[in-house]
Parts: structure tokens; C-alpha cells; sequence
């Protein structure tokens, strides 16, 4: 059967496939548009096994929230260059997957990975991917907060984003995405000091009596050191402890209760890619 050039066309703007392979894949399906859609598939899958020892350290970092700010979601697919990270299109399917995870409210990665987005799966889609662009393509993280308001925010370049979800509805969303942004700039560790892990407490007094050692300050008063320490690294990598970016007369924890006595914030989400 005779390939004609139209209908290679049309399968290499059906699929994102090379020339070659939708040629090819014709060729094997006697112009069978579905079946040759398939043999692409089966061999992005193929790619896919091929490259899953590469690394894929670069990518699109998204998050979204639904229409009432109640539900958000946090996404990273990654690939292996930057090249493919800043494609108009692989972004759009970044949020294309991120959009399904809003609408179904799934809760986990593997859930993720089965929704249906133009018609596949998204773990198959990820798998096309990888076929159609030559590179690992890999759906690595996956978070959600739900609560009265949820905000997001992406920095530019889609390298890093947030998101922080509040105990009560804000007049203002602005109010939201300052603390949003707070959290991309400041990288605090939680939101207060009781949601620090012992562990962490514990290396820090440990650090703090290493440093006075060092220093020859009096045995005496070597654990009041530490814990003054301790107390600066709560007041530093604490998200309500925080000098407010915005205005560093003032805390996180008192700009939230300046907008809203009751208002204050319930949990974050951070993710970035590696920021040279």
C-alpha cells in the first residue's frame, strides 16, 4: 500500500511522532490510523524501559487549585534537559495532568498516574512522551492540601512552587499568596516549632553545645547557649516565626493576625527543582 505524504502528515500532527515513525508505522498497519497510533505507543513504551536508568533532573514544577480555593495540587514531571522543560507543550501537559488530579481529587501518585487525559492514562501518556521527545520523562511528586482556603503559587521559569492552605477564606487573596510566596523565597522547614521533627531539635542542641565548646564558653552555661540557638533556628526555619518578606517589622504569624485574629496558617507544600 502506498503511503501518501498527507497521511503521515496527519498522524505526525495526530501523535508529536518523527516523519520516519509514523511512516513506518503506516507502512506496518496498511494506513490503519488507530493501529499505527498504537505501534507508536508500544514504542515509546519501548523507549521509556530503554531510558529509565537516565537521569531526569529537570522539568516543570506546577501547582493549582480548584475554583474555591478548597483543594490543591502539587505536580512535578521531570526530563532530562532544559531544553524540553521550557517547551510550550510539555508544559501545557504538566498542567493538563494537574488538572485531572483537581477534578478527580485523587490523593496519591499511582492514583494520579491512572486518570485520563486525551484519552489515555496519563502513566501512557508520560510513556508517548518519552517516545515522541527521546528523553526520560517521569511523574516524580505528587501532594495535596485541602482546607477552607488553599493558595498556590509557581515562580517564574516553573522550576519552584507552593502551596499553603489557611484556616479560614480570605477577603483578599493577595493575603494568601504573600505567605505563598514567603514559603518559595524563605524555604521554612514547617509551620511552627511544634511540627519540628525531635530528631531535628535534638541535632540542633547538639550543634549549638559543639559550637560553644569550640568558643571555650563555661561548661555552665553551655546548654543555655545551645538553646538560645535552638531558639534562632526556630525563629529562621519556622514558616509563622518568620520576619515577613514583605515587611520585616513583623512576623508571618503576626501579618496573619494583623488581617484576621483567627487567621493562620494549617500547612505548606515546597518543591523546587535544583536553582543554580
Amino acid at each position: 500500500m502506498e503511503i501518501k505524504a498527507a497521511d503521515v502528515a496527519k498522524l505526525r500532527h495526530m501523535t508529536g511522532a518523527g516523519m520516519m515513525d509514523c511512516k513506518q508505522a503506516l507502512k506496518e498497519t496498511d494506513g490503519d490510523y488507530d493501529k499505527a497510533i498504537d505501534i507508536l505507543r508500544k514504542k515509546g513504551q519501548k523507549v521509556a524501559n530503554k531510558r529509565a536508568d537516565r537521569e531526569a533532573t529537570e522539568g516543570a514544577v506546577i501547582s493549582k487549585v480548584n475554583a474555591d480555593h478548597t483543594f490543591g495540587v502539587l505536580l512535578v514531571l521531570n526530563c532530562e534537559t532544559d531544553f524540553v522543560a521550557k517547551n510550550e507543550d510539555f508544559v501545557k501537559k504538566v498542567h493538563s495532568f494537574a488538572d485531572a488530579a483537581l477534578a478527580s481529587k485523587v490523593t496519591t501518585l499511582d492514583e494520579v498516574k491512572q486518570l485520563i487525559v486525551d484519552g489515555h492514562t496519563i502513566e501512557s501518556e508520560i510513556s508517548n512522551m518519552t517516545g515522541i521527545i527521546g528523553e526520560k520523562i517521569d511523574l516524580s511528586v505528587y501532594k495535596t492540601l485541602e482546607s477552607p482556603f488553599v493558595m498556590p503559587y509557581i515562580h517564574p521559569g516553573n522550576r519552584l512552587a507552593t502551596l499553603v492552605s489557611l484556616t479560614k477564606k480570605v477577603a483578599d487573596p493577595q493575603t494568601a499568596k504573600d505567605v505563598a510566596m514567603q514559603v518559595a523565597a524563605m524555604a521554612p522547614l514547617a509551620v511552627n516549632k511544634d511540627k519540628i521533627p525531635q530528631e531535628v531539635i535534638d541535632k540542633e542542641l547538639e550543634i549549638g553545645r559543639a559550637i560553644a565548646l569550640e568558643e571555650g564558653k563555661p561548661a555552665s552555661i553551655i546548654d543555655k547557649i545551645a538553646e538560645g540557638k535552638l531558639g534562632k533556628f526556630f525563629k529562621e526555619n519556622t514558616l509563622l516565626s518568620q520576619d515577613f518578606i514583605k515587611d520585616h517589622k513583623m512576623t508571618v504569624g503576626d501579618y496573619l493576625t494583623h488581617v484576621d485574629k483567627d487567621l493562620t496558617v494549617v500547612d505548606f507544600v515546597r518543591y523546587t527543582l535544583n536553582i543554580d
